[in-house]
């Protein structure tokens, strides 16, 4: 791991956490409340390609959902564990003096996961949008999505290698919260050299003296 600046506190990487946190949960407020996009409407942002677009989600990411009705609990779980050790991780990257790129781009994926966290928590009371037949609203809400990417949907050209020819649909649907995460994995891969080479040189190998001969051989 290089070992290079970082903040002078953990505490400053725990506020990025909080400050994706805080609009995941503002934007998913917002598109709640909002009677367009809750009756099935759409709010454009750039064209057809890229809009506003209200949905939720039950599962995991791009719709994957474990065995009902315990799965959720398990999902829950496990987001909680992550937490907690993405929490301490970055505690100790900060104490080993760790790049402090690579502690900012954990925190992003710390507020992705607890934005999503506190949707499956606390959803299924505060919007009530807990799936028909959950033991408990708690820890069975729905974690709510809206950032409509409308790529393509159709059949790819059949002059394409492996692919060609076969039905595809790139339409992903993603909240704030997803986004960060995929920003802090995306710029981890993309600057890992950078995050990861180390500064420490290799220590130089002492030189060799050459061994004179005993004055007696020499004269």
């Amino acid at each position: 791991m290089r070992r290079s600046a970082r903040l002078g506190s953990p505490a400053l990487y725990f506020l990025l956490a909080l400050l994706v946190i805080g609009l995941d949960q503002l934007s998913k407020y917002l598109v709640h409340s909002s009677q367009t996009l809750t009756s099935g409407g759409e709010i454009l942002l750039l064209g057809n390609w890229f809009k506003l677009h209200y949905t939720t989600n039950p599962g995991m990411a791009f719709g994957v959902e474990l065995p009902p009705p315990y799965g959720k609990l398990l999902l829950t779980a496990f987001r909680l564990a992550a937490v907690s050790g993405l929490s301490y991780y970055i505690v100790h990257l900060w104490r080993q003096r760790a790049a402090g790129g690579f502690i900012a781009c954990m925190a992003l994926i710390l507020g992705g996961a607890v934005g999503n966290l506190i949707d499956s928590i606390f959803y299924g009371v505060i919007y009530n949008n807990a799936p028909a037949g959950s033991p408990s609203p708690w820890f069975f809400g729905q974690v709510i999505d809206m950032l409509y990417a409308d790529i393509y949907e159709g059949f790819l050209p059949a002059s394409w290698p492996l692919v060609g020819g076969k039905y595809v649909s790139l339409w992903p649907i993603f909240n704030v919260a997803d986004a960060s995460i995929f920003i802090g994995v995306a710029l981890i891969l993309l600057f890992q050299g950078k995050f990861f080479n180390q500064d420490e040189p290799a220590a130089a190998s002492p030189p060799v003296r050459p061994v004179s001969p005993p004055a007696s051989e020499t004269a």
